[in-house]
């Protein structure tokens, strides 16, 4: 694969006034510009409205020549096909990657679930990225876009919603609805706040909506490793009692290996140094990781479910981890944030061409429709595979095995469960 030397010009944001002595009006403010913020403000930029992002840290520019970042997402088909209509695509494969066409999982040897590209006639399951690049590439995109403002590095220190006589003003008799104040001393309105802002959204707190969730006794920890194996091009994970150990591949001789455990011994393998840690992996990942690597970065996190009650207030949505966290087992956290994505935009660019107010209450509330069923069912789906493999009950191993196997036959189910894994 071809890798540019660096992407181009660095990215430029806002000069800051510090004047209050006007405020901004945007149709739509973002609070996060991180894969997801980044993707919802080209869509709705590519739309014809006034955007504006606000982000805390500018990603860091691109040089081959760089060590490769701990975090990395799975892009699916369907987070593919977003990022092109987006235009973002073209460029992002001339940055490193890796495509992927298998995935294969189990428990006991013996006892696997391989799938594949031509399963489903597709060329590919999906790409390996780092996290960096794939925000890169769309502030890319932001940047041709004379309609979208970067606020960046800033932090918003408060919303507020315009009020009427009779209360909350409504957007019939006022051109405004929230309004943004920075911690630069820029103030901003708005139709419509979008929160992308993470896990502990500013956005979703304010606004009063609710998450329902739980902390799962598990932590992950992510390794990068360089091998002697040449580019592997199939992810794999491993069931154990204690949590999957997982690779994903990532460009040339190197991989991602995905440790997932008790808190306290993530904690105890992050104090070792990378010759300590090495011989763990060894002793605890299977057989079929190439012994003869060395480890280059780590990192962990812990692991948690979290799900907004609702998706959105009058004038303000959230999606994204803003919205859900979600187990990582399959790598589906970043996909269901751009499926998000796709669905507001679709949203809002119908009711933009049926002359419908587009910020209004109806038009959001489709976009909840459309995802929190599809959200709750995919974290649903995770938490029974984690809770399902996370013990050594004999005869619940002997089936759940049982399971695994029958899952490698061939037939529509498989098709099907690759499929909506795919976001197809």
């Amino acid at each position: 694969m071809s890798q540019n030397q660096s992407t181009s010009e660095p990215i430029s944001v806002t000069e800051h006034s510090n004047s209050q002595s006007h405020t901004r009006h945007f149709d739509v403010v973002i609070n996060g510009g991180g894969m997801v913020g980044a993707a919802v403000a080209v869509g709705l930029g590519q739309l014809g409205l006034s955007v504006a992002v606000i982000e805390a840290r500018a990603p860091q520019a691109f040089e081959v020549n760089q060590p490769l970042d701990v975090r990395v997402s799975a892009i699916s088909v369907a987070s593919a096909q977003l990022l092109s209509r987006l235009g973002v695509m073209d460029e992002l494969l001339t940055l490193r990657h890796v495509p992927y066409t298998g995935l294969e999982t189990w428990e006991m040897q013996g006892y696997i679930t391989q799938f594949t590209a031509e399963q489903v006639a597709e060329p590919l399951l999906g790409y390996f990225f780092e996290n960096r690049l794939i925000q890169l590439g769309l502030w890319q995109q932001i940047e041709a876009l004379t309609n979208v403002v970067l606020f960046c590095p800033d932090k918003v220190v408060k919303f507020e919603r315009l009020e009427s006589l009779g209360g909350i003003a409504s957007l019939d008799n006022a051109q405004d609805a929230i309004t943004i104040e920075l911690e630069s001393g820029e103030i901003l309105s708005t139709h419509l706040l979008v929160g992308a802002d993470g896990a502990n959204s500013q956005v979703r707190q304010w606004a009063g909506i609710g998450v329902t969730g739980w902390d799962y006794a598990q932590s992950a920890m992510l390794i990068n490793i360089e091998t002697q194996t040449p580019q592997q091009y199939v992810t794999w994970q491993q069931f154990t009692p204690q949590g999957p150990r997982s690779l994903l591949p990532l460009p040339g001789n190197h991989a991602s290996l995905v440790w997932y455990d008790s808190p306290a011994r993530i904690q105890q393998l992050m104090q070792l140094n990378d010759t300590q840690l090495a011989e763990q992996i060894r002793v605890h990942f299977p057989s079929r990781l190439d012994p003869h690597f060395t480890v280059q970065a780590k990192g962990s996190f812990a692991l948690t479910r979290r799900h907004a009650q609702r998706y959105y207030e009058s004038n303000l949505v959230i999606l994204g981890d803003a919205a859900h966290t979600i187990n990582p087992l399959a790598g589906q956290g970043v996909n269901i944030g751009f499926k998000d994505v796709d669905i507001l935009i679709t949203q809002i660019a119908s009711a933009i061409g049926n002359g419908e107010v587009w910020w209004h209450d109806s038009v959001l509330k489709r976009y909840q429709q459309a995802r929190y069923l599809d959200n709750q069912l995919m974290m649903t789906a995770m938490d029974v595979f984690y809770a399902g493999f996370s013990n050594d009950v004999l005869p619940l191993k002997v089936l759940r095995n049982g399971m695994l196997k029958l899952a490698n036959i061939d037939g529509p189910i498989k098709q099907k469960v690759l499929k909506y894994a795919l976001g197809l």
